[in-house]
């Protein structure tokens, strides 16, 4: 009886290898990854998944971002056609939504990163943004 209850977990254990490695992992990045990824390849796209309103906020926006809310990425999607080849990377407030992005444009065959706590990480280690002056 014993070698049979060994069988199960080790199959179980291999089910979840191959499940795995079908499955590729999303790829996160900090703030700082991602700004020295930038200064380094002009190639990267910066999309903020944020509200129109976030984007123009006291949190500020990175420079040369294209702006796409996550709520409306999936219809908008053909924007980002001439992009596929080019690392995104994704970002809003706190990453959340990002990682949903990211995980969508992944599915769809664009190379796209998350960056890890988003805009509030960004400022919270004190890197550049630009601010929108409201008149």
């Amino acid at each position: 009886m014993k070698p049979r209850m060994t069988i199960f977990p080790v199959m179980l254990l291999s089910f979840g290898i191959v499940c795995t490695a079908q499955h590729k992992p999303q790829t996160t990045v900090t703030p700082a990854e991602a700004y020295r990824m930038i200064e380094e390849d002009t190639s990267i796209v910066l999309l903020d998944v944020r509200t129109p309103g976030e984007y123009a906020s006291e949190t500020g926006h990175l420079k040369g971002t294209l702006l796409i809310p996550v709520q409306d990425l999936a219809q908008r999607i053909d924007e980002l056609d001439r992009y596929k080849g080019r690392t995104i990377i994704a970002y809003c407030r706190t990453g959340r939504r990002s990682a949903q992005a990211a995980s969508l444009l992944n599915s769809r065959g664009f190379t796209t990163m998350n960056m890890e706590g988003g805009i509030l990480k960004w400022n919270e280690e004190k890197l550049p943004v630009v601010k929108e002056i409201q008149k």
